[in-house]
């Protein structure tokens, strides 16, 4: 293994390891998780899904999305269309959004890096309620239309409590 491939490798663990951390003290979050891509190449078949659990209606949440790439991302921005499902398999929310992961100008990556890696932390709902208890599904499909989408390197949700700020 040369050493640039051995470098990328440690500065992927090294992202995981934080992000990992960084998972632990998020105490608004109810649930929280990511799908790592394989070999950072997103086919349009592929569609990352991640089920949770709602208890509490009353309570307002953001979904966001948790977008990890590399700094040879070849655009700006990144669509993917997302879909919300109860668990009847009903559609309860769908939406292409468009996620900017670098400064459209410069070429600067925003989001937080580590290395050549970037993770985003980017609003999908805002101040959502989910209109029953149960169990959601969130599915999130690629739009950029190219197959495979290289420089992906993983795509997740944090789906949060919204709180009231305290002043």
């Amino acid at each position: 293994m040369n050493f640039v491939k051995l470098a990328k490798y440690f500065c992927f663990g090294v992202a995981i390891l934080g992000l990992w951390v960084l998972q632990g003290c998020d105490t608004n979050a109810v649930y929280k998780s990511h799908d790592d891509i394989k070999d950072g190449q997103w086919f349009i078949k592929y569609e990352p899904t991640f089920t949770f659990e709602i208890t509490d209606t009353t309570q307002a949440y953001n979904v966001y999305y948790l977008v990890r790439n590399s700094i040879g991302y070849p655009y700006y921005n990144l669509y993917v269309k997302r879909f919300l499902i109860n668990e009847k398999k009903k559609i309860v929310n769908e939406a292409l959004n468009e996620l900017i992961l670098m400064d459209e100008k410069s070429g600067k990556p925003l989001g937080d890096g580590l290395g050549d890696l970037f993770d985003h932390k980017i609003i999908a709902l805002k101040s959502f309620r989910f209109p029953h208890k149960g169990k959601y599904t969130f599915k999130i499909r690629q739009y950029m239309r190219q197959d495979p989408l290289p420089e992906i390197l993983s795509m997740g949700i944090s789906v949060e409590k919204v709180v009231a700020n305290a002043e």
